[in-house]
């Protein structure tokens, strides 16, 4: 499941295909699983904390065990054997339930610890608004998708060290504050839904910042963002910006063959549109009409909407781009941030013209003179007005402010035309 291990010199190949395969599945176990078997185990025990610690350790055990002995013939049912015995040896060792420790049931038997719908109270428990951003995204990634520490790390920028920490004190404030594990209802269901949906765009989001040797290590953080919309959606059929979020990320999903070209980054106008994935498009494009069925609008069908207009189009020059302009006027009724002013006016160029364009732009200076993506949109605008010493500036600045290698590249080349 690690990217960092490559086959030594003396290392047979068919040991090193064998792990690979081994990681592969392993991964694809734990996505499916992971959440089931912490949740079902949460009941079982009676604390989060122990089920969690036990499920990671269990992860660990799976990665060394898998590639020197082989895939078990039940993976699913391996992880919860493993897991539930790594929870009795913690409660164990911390004399906590001793006296419960007979009375507990045996683990099932069949790889699945339960319905697809347990994955979503432990969800909703992990992006509880008491908890900081960055740790209900860890959190997240580790108790739900059943990353790795050393992998929440490297997808989130930050040690092993700080990120451990910042899981160990998620889950003590869960435990301190009696966060239920629950999803919720009444009044607040809907805020809490949209802080979910917007932990697993941030997940998705994350896995382009990643390159280099980052970018194939590991699991693939946009693959479990999807997975994951896949299962917010279709346990909350009901639930239509559900739906939004999964038909966004399947119109992001299906142009990666073409954003990415030998480790190039090709900005929109210049895909090779026929590279686009013609089934994720059809299924995006079938989950924004089920949103569109409840009659519910939302920030994130609107954002769905937007991407559908790009994918309808079969270059930038045919986009309906009065149309984006006049979605992107609807979102700010929901989402009304300095990003998506930026993007709307992307959108006004193309409309308007630059030099509106840029005046909005320009307007975005307090909260995002920090933002490469801010300079980058400047860049092109003040190019497109001839104003190409101020473009270059700009380029140059954009170039400091970002340190995906990918980006850097596009950057650095723009600047030197």
């Amino acid at each position: 499941m690690t990217g960092s291990d490559a086959a030594a010199p003396d290392e047979p190949a068919s040991a090193h295909a064998g792990a690979a395969a081994s990681d592969r599945l392993l991964a694809g176990v734990v996505r499916e699983e992971s959440a089931r078997i912490t949740a079902a185990l949460t009941v079982s025990f009676g604390s989060f904390d122990v089920a969690e610690d036990a499920v990671a350790e269990a992860v660990e055990e799976a990665l060394r065990e898998w590639r020197r002995r082989g895939i078990p013939p039940k993976p699913g049912a391996w992880l919860m054997q493993a897991a539930r015995h790594n929870a009795l040896d913690r409660v164990r060792r911390a004399r906590v339930l001793r006296d419960k420790v007979a009375l507990l049931p045996d683990p099932a038997q069949g790889g699945s610890a339960g319905p697809a719908d347990e994955r979503l109270p432990l969800l909703f428990g992990c992006c509880h608004p008491a908890l900081a951003p960055e740790a209900q995204l860890a959190l997240t990634l580790r108790a739900v998708c059943g990353l790795t520490t050393a992998q929440i790390a490297r997808a989130t920028f930050s040690t092993e060290p700080a990120t451990g920490q910042r899981i160990s004190r998620a889950k003590r404030k869960i435990a301190d504050s009696g966060i239920p594990l629950r999803v919720p209802s009444g009044p607040d269901a809907a805020a809490r839904l949209d802080l979910v949906l917007t932990i697993v765009s941030v997940m998705y989001s994350e896995a382009h910042f990643l390159s280099g040797a980052d970018a194939a290590a590991d699991r693939d953080l946009a693959d479990d963002a999807l997975w994951l919309a896949e299962v917010i959606a279709g346990a909350l059929p009901r639930a239509a910006e559900a739906h939004g979020l999964l038909a966004l990320l399947r119109f992001h999903r299906a142009r990666e063959s073409a954003r990415s070209v030998d480790g190039d980054l090709v900005l929109l106008a210049d895909q090779d549109r026929s590279r686009w994935d013609a089934a994720l498009l059809e299924g995006a494009r079938d989950e924004l009409e089920r949103a569109a069925r409840l009659r519910r609008p939302g920030r994130w069908q609107l954002h769905a909407a937007i991407a559908a207009c790009h994918a309808d189009a079969p270059d930038v020059a045919s986009t309906d781009w009065l149309q984006v302009l006049t979605l992107y006027d609807m979102l700010l009724a929901y989402d009304d941030t300095p990003v998506v002013r930026l993007n709307r006016a992307v959108a006004l160029a193309r409309v308007a013209g630059p030099a509106a364009a840029l005046a909005e732009v320009d307007a975005l200076a307090g909260p995002l003179a920090r933002s490469h993506l801010w300079h980058a949109v400047r860049a092109s605008l003040l190019r497109d007005l001839g104003r190409d010493d101020d473009a270059l500036a700009a380029d140059l600045r954009a170039l400091e402010l970002t340190a995906n290698e990918a980006e850097r590249r596009l950057l650095a080349a723009r600047a030197s035309r």
